[in-house]
């Protein structure tokens, strides 16, 4: 049965009005400004600097995460630890001893003044500052560490806010020094060796990506000094923590390395934990807590890939980072089991003898799965896995992330994340809440290269030839 509709001259009017205001919507999006890049300034997309035999070390913050920073450069050749800085001496104290166990020389101690940090910037035996304060302080020492000559690494999230993001861009800019997010969830087994898959084609053309930071944090809140983790998500709204589940994420679809985001969309839950929480960890009740207890990110790339992000650190939900590709041939998935899904062609049958068991109703056998991970490990993970493990850091991927670092500044080669990773990855912090504040209303992510996103062509690794 077919209908057939008279369109009168109201009728088409209507229609005419409806495809263009649906046209319309459909590109309408709240623009973010993005600065002029200062003048005499270039990218540092693939930045270069000289070769480091010995890199020179200072910490700042040796609070939760500092310490165990200090303990993994004690195994790393061709470093030495020459400044220590924390607003507690006895933190600073419980340092030295890592070093003094370790057969290294005491660093020279700074602490008890809120600008003790600025001396050891100041100092000119530095080549590194590693930056693992409370997150409101990153970006600022971070732009005056580069700006006293010192490549920098910061703890995630490096910055929250846009303003944070591009002065440090300006400043790795002008100073030509390395600002690097310590993003660790990048260098984790599954994450890494499914990368190198994933660049070898084995899922075929990838479209869409996910992960997050899913972790209860009701046994932990006390744990932050002066309440400031707890303080910070009552007091924002958005994914304010967004870099472990971005930093692969990006690193699979090529981001400003032959794709970029162009807009995101954010949704939110109410408060609920979050108010719970705040009453425990403050002794009274808490009339606004403007983190919601979930938040949610779809983000649209260049290319036509999507990106789905996910925040939650107040509910009880099993810890995750729920990453996870689909591509053309396949599928990979951590959470809450490790499996991958491949089309039988993918697969070299000379590696894998039955590769016809392969198929695409469901994960290959864990048998299967060893053979995979065995077989497309990743060279940086032949090279380190087994003193990663041994060092540890969230299961060897900490001392990685590090290792890798210090070998990039040793041989003169761009670092494995840059400082548009860092805005890319941190950029959800403030977009997100934008999105959440107009009625989850789609929000332009700027191009943090300011034209420089396709000037290389997938993303690798460095190594020496």
């Amino acid at each position: 049965m077919s209908y057939r509709v008279k369109l009168t001259p109201i009728l088409l009017l209507i229609l005419l009005f409806g495809s263009c205001v649906q046209n319309k919507q459909s590109e309408v999006f709240i623009k973010v400004e993005t600065p002029a890049r200062p003048s005499g300034q270039e990218d540092v997309v693939g930045l270069v600097t000289e070769k480091l035999s010995t890199v020179r070390v200072g910490f700042i913050g040796l609070g939760m995460r500092g310490p165990g920073a200090v303990s993994r450069f004690t195994h790393i050749p061709g470093t030495e630890i020459v400044a220590l800085c924390d607003l507690s001496e006895e933190q600073v104290e419980k340092s030295q001893k890592m070093l003094e166990e370790a057969g290294l020389p005491r660093a020279t101690g700074y602490y008890g003044d809120t600008d003790a940090w600025k001396e050891l910037c100041d100092r000119d035996d530095l080549d590194l500052v590693y930056i693992a304060t409370d997150w409101k302080n990153h970006a600022k020492m971070g732009v005056y560490a580069m700006e006293k000559g010192k490549h920098v690494a910061i703890e995630v999230p490096a910055a929250m806010t846009l303003e944070e993001i591009w002065s440090l861009i300006n400043t790795s800019e002008k100073t030509r020094k390395h600002c690097m997010q310590l993003e660790n969830c990048v260098y984790d087994f599954f994450e890494l060796t499914t990368l190198n898959m994933a660049q070898q084609g084995l899922f075929g053309e990838l479209l869409h990506v996910e992960g997050a930071y899913i972790h209860n944090l009701e046994d932990f809140w006390s744990a932050y000094w002066n309440n400031w983790r707890l303080d910070y998500n009552k007091n924002h709204r958005g994914d304010v923590y967004p870099t472990h589940g971005m930093g692969p994420a990006c690193q699979l679809l090529d981001i400003h390395r032959g794709d970029k985001m162009n807009y995101l969309v954010s949704m939110d839950t109410e408060s609920i934990n979050g108010k719970k929480n705040a009453k425990v960890m403050y002794g009274k009740e808490v009339d606004e807590f403007k983190n919601g207890d979930h938040t949610l990110t779809l983000i649209k790339t260049e290319k036509g890939k999507t990106i789905h992000i996910q925040h939650n650190v107040m509910t009880p939900r099993p810890y995750s980072r729920m990453y996870q590709l689909t591509g053309t041939t396949g599928f990979a998935n951590k959470y809450p089991v490790e499996g991958y899904v491949i089309e039988s062609g993918s697969v070299n049958k000379d590696i894998i003898p039955d590769h016809e068991n392969l198929n695409s109703h469901g994960f290959v056998s864990e048998e299967m799965k060893k053979i995979l991970m065995q077989e497309y490990k990743h060279p940086i993970h032949r090279e380190l896995e087994e003193k990663a493990k041994e060092v540890g850091g969230h299961g060897g991927m900490d001392f990685i992330m590090d290792y890798r670092m210090i070998y990039c500044l040793q041989n003169g080669l761009p670092l494995d994340m840059d400082v548009y990773d860092l805005a890319e990855w941190c950029c959800l912090a403030p977009l997100t809440a934008i999105s959440l504040e107009n009625n989850s209303a789609p929000v332009e992510i700027p191009d943090f290269t300011r034209g420089g996103w396709d000037k290389i062509k997938g993303y690798r690794h460095a190594f020496v030839d």
